[in-house]
């Protein structure tokens, strides 16, 4: 038997060679990397430390806002009108709560949201880092929530504004948005003064976005400057008040009332009807928004007059003694019949506005050259804006000067065909009050009296005083704007309301504009009831009475003597009576 000769396997030592090359081979890679790492690991914290240092400074230092704290906004006597308080805002991160699976649902509930407007809002926003779950909580209610640690939701410190006359002061203090900026009213009107400038720091916060620790101050928060305003919350708290109860007695629409100071041009009371609370907005209208006193604008009637006589007295073709034959009554001036109450027969000039006579006033406007009148109503400001800065100051409006033919400065002459507001008319007064002097309307505190210019004769302004005296008399259309122990001076004004085509028959302005105390005026205030339907729409009726008990109430306040002798307010307040108050056509 032929024995074969056995073969070396010489695969299976090539095989096990090769697995010990290749663990040697692959223990060098795994060594080779470990050294790597070690070198690198050194090399960070020994030679190149600051990166490290700051890479988790940008996991864990975050860069915060500080807000700034909006200024206040004060009465003359230095009473808090308008004042910052402090607020946190919910807010969450949506990509950071969803990853978390956090309960959003039971944070709606907490914050009293419609249930799912939350949840929604989170989905919409999924990719988002930041958005406001609920702003302006107190500080205690948020704390509650905050106390929760739910996934990506934070609190956020801010400011909600606060108004503690609240109702009182509203139209002219106005209010803030959710993010502190004003929006209405002197608020918006002194915003870049009022803001502050937002600060920064850097803080150290944890995984979970907690803040550890205030690491620095970037740069420092500066509040907002405090504004000092022109009026007493106590005068402007008795003209909210008189004006809403001649409101309600008169079943008015609306009112509105101006008080100046004749030294400083200060506005001393800004009031109108119907009002609304800033504090909480969520019932405002726009009808109770707007502050009527700066943008309506209306035809005054026949507060018009004083300047009609004046414009008489300057023209050097008139004098306080000169009289006018008003007989039979009315005057007619081309196709237009200007009607008096009833036929006055002569009067003189203080007669003129005792009577309230439309039929001299337009006779006035005749004898002198067209554009007397027109001019004069424009350098008293009527047709621009007082300049005082209020948001939404209405301009009033004139006829262009195309249309000044003999019918329209007639009717001018008693007080239509130019539209004003009621802090125009109160300024317009307030020139007369000073003796010819017209001064800026100030809603800020203003120390010492104010130069002003003069745009009227002092001797001509001072002979009209007495004029408009005779007017709050039992022979005049205003013994109800009598104060007592007081000399006043006015005029009232009924005035038809424009409407679409013409004038409504039934639906009136109601106007009275005085100045007191008449012998050394210090106080001007404007009266406006708009379409009173009760007791009377007579100015003498719907306006007077809210001008006396105002002004009674300011002059106190303001300490200001009495200048009417005993004698003199006896005579004063023999009334007449009340069936000659309400005739009609009384005013023009």
């Amino acid at each position: 038997m032929t024995q074969i000769p056995l073969k070396k396997n010489t695969t299976t030592g090539g095989t096990a060679l090769q697995f010990r090359h290749r663990h040697f081979f692959l223990g060098g890679a795994l060594l080779f990397l470990f050294a790597g790492l070690v070198t690198r690991a050194v090399y960070l914290t020994v030679v190149d430390s600051e990166f490290l240092r700051k890479q988790g400074d940008a996991r864990s230092l975050r860069i915060e806002p500080v807000m700034a704290m909006r200024g206040m906004i004060l009465d003359r006597n230095g009473a808090p009108l308008a004042v910052s308080t402090p607020v946190v805002s919910i807010w969450i991160n949506p990509r950071q709560a969803l990853a978390a699976n956090a309960s959003i649902a039971d944070l709606e509930r907490d914050l009293a949201l419609p249930a799912g407007s939350l949840v929604a809002r989170v989905k919409r926003n999924a990719r988002k880092g930041f958005m406001y779950a609920k702003r302006h909580l107190s500080p205690a209610a948020a704390e509650l929530i905050l106390a929760k640690d739910m996934p990506g939701v934070y609190g956020m410190t801010e400011y909600r504004r606060f108004y503690p006359e609240a109702d009182v002061t509203a139209h002219m203090i106005g209010f803030t948005d959710l993010d502190d900026q004003g929006k209405e009213g002197l608020e918006m009107a002194f915003n870049d003064l009022l803001s502050g400038q937002t600060g920064a720091k850097r803080v150290v916060k944890d995984l979970k976005g907690h803040r550890v620790q205030d690491v620095a101050l970037i740069k420092a928060a500066h509040p907002g400057k405090n504004i000092t305003l022109s009026f007493d919350t106590r005068v402007q708290y008795a003209a909210y008040r008189e004006l809403a109860r001649g409101v309600a007695e008169h079943n008015a629409s609306a009112g509105a009332l101006v008080s100046l100071d004749v030294d400083t041009g200060e506005v001393l009371a800004m009031a109108n009807m119907p009002s609304y609370n800033p504090n909480n907005r969520k019932q405002l209208t726009v009808n109770a928004l707007r502050n009527r006193a700066v943008t309506d604008q209306f035809e005054p009637g026949s507060t018009l007059k004083p300047f009609t006589v004046v414009a008489a007295l300057e023209s050097g073709k008139y004098s306080t003694h000169s009289h006018f034959n008003t007989h039979p009554g009315t005057y007619k001036v081309l196709n237009k019949l200007i009607r008096d109450h009833e036929n006055y027969g002569v009067i003189d000039m203080s007669t003129l506005l005792t009577k309230s006579s439309n039929v001299a006033s337009a006779q006035i406007a005749m004898a002198l050259p067209r554009d007397t009148l027109p001019l004069l109503h424009r350098r008293l400001g009527f047709g621009r804006n007082t300049g005082s800065g209020f948001p939404g100051e209405s301009a009033g409006s004139m006829q262009p000067q195309s249309r000044w033919n003999p019918v329209e400065v007639a009717t001018m002459s008693y007080g239509y065909g130019v539209t004003v507001t009621a802090l125009q008319l109160a300024q317009a007064y307030a020139v007369i009050a000073s003796g010819g002097i017209q001064r800026p309307v100030s809603f800020t505190k203003v120390n010492g009296p104010v130069a002003g210019k003069r745009i009227m004769d002092e001797k001509i302004a001072r002979a009209l005083i007495p004029m408009m005296e005779t007017v709050v008399t039992q022979e005049g259309t205003a013994l109800r704007a009598a104060v007592p122990g007081y000399r006043v001076a006015g005029k009232t004004g009924t005035a038809h309301k424009a409407q679409a085509g013409g004038y409504a028959s039934d639906a009136y302005m109601s106007l009275f504009v005085g100045l007191a105390p008449a012998s050394a005026p210090r106080v001007v205030t404007a009266v406006i009831i708009d379409n009173p339907r009760k007791g009377g729409y007579y100015g003498g009726l719907a306006a007077a009475p809210v001008f006396s008990r105002m002004m009674s109430d300011t002059l106190r306040l303001m300490n200001i003597e009495p200048d009417r002798s005993a004698e003199r307010l006896a005579e004063q307040h023999r009334y007449p009576h009340p069936s000659t108050w309400a005739r009609p056509g009384r005013e023009g």
